[in-house]
């Protein structure tokens, strides 16, 4: 997958690049990951992208010239790339997002700033808007790479275990169950049993039960989307959960 970033402190974005497994994806060539700074498509010798608005009112905004050469720039050496401007305005991204963008070849990334960039960019030239919370940042630039991170993740290759983005925390509508290491025994606290047992099926029975009660404890509403299977709902019946989670999906659908 080719990555485009357009931004106009491109220096922020250098040091996330090259780090975990972001860096190794770009060694292993599973992507590549371009940083084009807007301001180099500006038209004047002071090499200004924002302007006041018109009309009036706070702050500035971002000029249509430099972003729209900078995306025809990119779309004459590669074409084809889908647009996306991160802005609070944008839909909300999920892993649902993350999953279908990772389905893509090409992205480029618009990093807004200030008050936002001019409306006839956002018609003419994005083909989607996202937003990573509705929260506001100084600008675009971490919220590309949260983009970045969450899509690079799911490519085939990247991660070093097969299940792990299949089986995470969001994948299938439950948190991730709780997850214990060495040593055994930690400030008096033991590790449960049943993961030390080596039943394997006894382990997989706890760590869906465990996973359902973290999500009806801390993240309810996302069992509005959970699909169980036979064996998984006479699991749930069993340890008497099974009421709890079909009353919450009632309720919320």
């Amino acid at each position: 997958m080719r990555f485009d970033i357009l931004t106009i402190f491109p220096q922020l974005l250098n040091s996330p690049l090259q780090e975990g497994i972001i860096r190794r994806a770009v060694a292993a060539g599973k992507i590549s990951v371009n940083i084009h700074d807007i301001r180099e498509f500006a038209l004047d010798k002071h090499a200004m992208t924002d302007d006041r608005p018109f009309g009036g009112g706070e702050g500035m905004v971002m000029k249509p010239e430099p972003i729209a050469g900078a995306l025809r720039s990119i779309e004459n050496k590669n074409p084809g790339g889908r647009v996306i401007f991160l802005s609070p305005q944008g839909r909300r991204y999920t892993q649902e997002t993350a999953e279908r963008l990772a389905a893509q070849d090409h992205l480029v990334l618009l990093c807004g700033r200030y008050e936002g960039v001019d409306e006839r960019i956002r018609l003419n030239y994005v083909d989607e808007e996202i937003s990573i919370g509705d929260y506001i940042l100084t600008g675009g630039e971490l919220a590309a790479m949260v983009l970045i991170d969450s899509v690079t993740r799911l490519l085939p290759g990247v991660l070093g275990c097969q299940g792990s983005a299949e089986n995470e925390t969001f994948s299938r509508g439950l948190l991730k169950n709780q997850q214990y290491t060495r040593p055994r025994k930690f400030e008096g606290h033991e590790v449960p049993e049943i993961l030390l047992s080596g039943d394997h099926a006894a382990i997989a029975e706890w760590r869906l039960v465990n996973a359902v009660l973290q999500t009806l404890e801390k993240r309810p509403e996302l069992l509005t989307r959970a699909v169980f299977s036979e064996e998984e709902l006479c699991i749930l019946e069993k340890n008497r959960l099974l009421e709890a989670v079909r009353k919450y999906k009632n309720i919320e659908q």
